[in-house]
């Protein structure tokens, strides 16, 4: 199948699926734009800052995007590329970007509240430190997985600091680089948001100062081992989860967009010019028999629901619920910005992991035998670098310069974005551990004692990152086996809340039914698969510690899913709601 048609053909879907559903969604609901979003009304400075409408989509973009519409596709790729494609346009639609809509929607209309306030004011208090507890297990995954990820990208041997493009290491290269854009992204954030500074020509100076730094990133190196990294995003984290939104957050993740839009639009250029015919089958069968696997990994399983949990954030997540209703519904500043922002960020997304798969589909054959050992960021870095070499009439290896500068490009975009999805899920993750301390009807301020303790911010952030860094130290092949099932049963569980709410406020909540139950379903399977596999493993006496943690963890998971199950049921059979009437 040619390239081409694959990518117009998923843009054409996700466009119309964009102004037609995603507009339908913003009628039933009830979006107003003349109504005032937390941003204002709840306004501190801090947390609660209205946000210019690009900055605060380049935010939500880089931070839902992360590494996830890179990995999830191109490993689901075992399945063929049919099966990955219409699930990532149908789910993107459907489900994903419905979800995300759905919880940074409810999020706005309880105060800029997380999705755990949501199923407090719909569900009850008991429901809501259930999911908190949930979320929070959900997140220090996020924080482990995307510490390992980016400790490892940035990971290199050799004196401190190297100098000269032949002499500094991709990796070195990527952690220059990550380094210098906190330097530019304070920069910004001072002079647009202390000296009132323009955001045009500001963000024509920023997109300048990307450029140099990625030069700059090219040919200076900062050489430093996994361990050394890992503590060194322990301190970033911290830092970034405590600061004013406007001093890091927000312009970081708003500069760091346009590396995204960069790569996207490289990747396009690519597939038009080269037009590429995808050497990956169409249809591999209903279970992941190939001998081409990634990083070295077993086989994945069934399709389903093994392809439903692998593709993850190309299609649905539920980690974007927990960044809508966490950071951006803080920032929003007009509601009429919640659908192109909500719903359209997935949309995009969903692009991204199609360009994905046709990424793996153009070296599926390339590199035969070692194919099963390269990373996913490493096949889309190859597989688009590979395009732009052809389309430029040269060849597809690191004697090209063009190929060479592409694919060191791409995998720095693909670390980039995995750093801006860590520090804000880290950031989340103080909101919600703090949440567990706070009485319903309490502020923090109104705390006393042991609560207002772990409350404190700078206390909350510390356990968070503590262990999740310290879990992300341990190795990531450790923890990656239950991530993927653990943030889609999240998915089915914020829908499950948006639901509740749509319910108790009278308005049409049916477009959630199914995609609400078809992530519990799947999600659940997938982990009681595990705990058996991993029941046997224990029975056999070949299980690591790593098994044990899949298993116990698994189980939790499990458990308090079932039980905000059954907490829902009466706000669905109306039970709920005629007990606050009474």
């Amino acid at each position: 199948m040619n390239a081409i048609v694959i990518l117009l053909l998923a843009i054409v879907l996700l466009a119309i699926g964009y102004v037609t559903y995603g507009s339908w969604l913003a009628k039933q609901w009830g979006v107003d734009p003349n109504r005032e979003t937390p941003a204002h009304t709840s306004y501190d400075g801090k947390d609660f800052v209205p946000a210019n409408p690009a900055v605060l989509m380049g935010h939500h973009f880089s931070s839902i995007a992360g590494a996830g519409p890179i990995n999830g596709p191109i490993q689901a790729a075992v399945f063929g590329w049919v099966p990955v494609f219409l699930w990532v346009v149908l789910g993107g639609i459907f489900f994903g970007a419905m979800h995300d809509f759905g919880a940074l929607f409810a999020s706005i209309r309880h105060n800029g509240g997380s999705i755990g306030e949501v199923i407090k004011e719909n569900m009850g208090v008991r429901a809501q430190r259930l999911f908190t507890i949930f979320a929070l297990l959900v997140l220090i995954l996020v924080i482990a997985n995307f510490t390992s990820v980016v400790a490892g990208t940035f990971a290199s041997e050799g004196s401190f600091i190297t100098a000269g493009r032949a002499n500094v290491s991709g990796n070195a290269s990527t952690a220059t680089t990550s380094l210098l854009f906190i330097v530019i992204a304070f920069i910004f954030g001072f002079f647009v948001y202390r000296k009132n500074a323009k955001i045009g020509p500001a963000t024509i100076v920023g997109i300048v100062g990307i450029i140099l730094i990625v030069v700059a990133g090219l040919n200076l190196g900062i050489n430093m081992p996994k361990g050394a990294w890992v503590l060194f995003i322990a301190v970033y984290v911290t830092a970034a989860s405590l600061l004013p939104v406007w001093m890091l957050l927000q312009p970081r993740d708003y500069l760091s967009s346009f590396l995204l839009y960069g790569m996207m639009i490289i990747a396009v250029v690519g597939i038009f010019g080269a037009h590429p015919v995808l050497d990956i089958p169409a249809f591999n069968g209903w279970t992941d028999a190939s001998t081409v696997n990634f990083g070295g990994t077993a086989s994945i399983g069934n399709l389903f629901p093994a392809l439903f949990i692998t593709v993850a954030c190309g299609a649905v997540s539920g980690f974007h619920s927990l960044i809508g209703s966490g950071t951006t519904s803080k920032q929003l500043n007009s509601e009429k910005d919640a659908k192109v922002i909500g719903y359209g960020a997935m949309i995009v997304e969903s692009g991204l992991a199609i360009i994905s798969l046709i990424a793996v589909g153009v070296v599926w054959n390339k590199l035969g035998a070692d194919f099963k050992m390269a990373s996913p960021p490493t096949i889309f870095a190859g597989g688009i670098a590979t395009t732009v070499a052809n389309m430029l009439g040269g060849v597809a290896d690191a004697s090209n310069p063009v190929y060479d500068t592409v694919y060191t490009l791409l995998t720095l975009a693909v670390s980039v974005f995995a750093l801006t999805s860590l520090d804000s899920g880290t950031r989340l993750a103080r909101y919600m551990f703090a949440e567990l301390f706070i009485p319903e009807g309490k502020k923090y301020e109104d705390l006393t004692g042991v609560a207002k303790f772990f409350a404190t911010p700078i206390v909350a952030t510390l356990i968070m990152v503590v262990v999740g860094c310290g879990m992300g130290f341990l190795g990531l092949s450790q923890i990656w086996g239950v991530f993927g099932a653990a943030n889609q049963l999240l998915a089915g569980i914020a829908m499950l809340a948006v639901a509740a709410w749509l319910a108790n406020i009278g308005k049409n909540n049916k477009m959630f039914y199914f995609p609400m139950a078809f992530m519990l379903v799947a999600t659940i399977t997938s982990l009681c698969t595990t705990v058996i596999k991993k029941f046997g493993m224990i029975g056999a006496g070949t299980a690591a510690w790593g098994d044990w943690f899949q298993m116990i963890w698994s189980i939790g998971l499990v458990v308090l899913a079932v039980i905000l199950v059954i907490e829902a049921i009466p706000v669905f059979t109306g039970k709920k709601k005629a007990e606050k009437k009474a």
